[in-house]
């Protein structure tokens, strides 16, 4: 098995041809977030009783836990959508936030 280096001849190796693997994504403030931890620290602050509030989905409304809720945000992009956006401007973006 060869390894990338072993692939890369002098010919097509200069300045130009290194890319620089970071971890940062500035277009992408939910970057290494997971939806769990997402949802974990909206409803610390809100419960569910504000998430419901906020986001009108049934698994906020009717009974909620943090397993049904994430099983319907996994398969509603729309609600999960309004969670991430939720998320941003109460933790990323703060000063965005809408009053209510």
């Amino acid at each position: 098995m060869y390894s990338l280096l072993t692939l890369i001849t002098p010919k097509h190796f200069n300045k130009k041809n290194i890319i620089v693997m970071t971890d940062e994504q500035p277009n992408d403030p939910l970057h290494g977030i997971t939806l769990k931890e997402i949802l974990i620290k909206l409803e610390d602050l809100y419960g569910w009783k504000g998430l419901a509030s906020r986001i009108r989905v049934n698994c906020f409304i009717k009974d909620p836990t943090m397993n049904s809720s994430l099983k319907l945000l996994r398969k509603t992009p729309w609600a999960r959508e309004k969670v991430e956006k939720l998320y941003i401007s109460t933790f990323v973006n703060p000063r965005t936030r809408k009053r209510k």
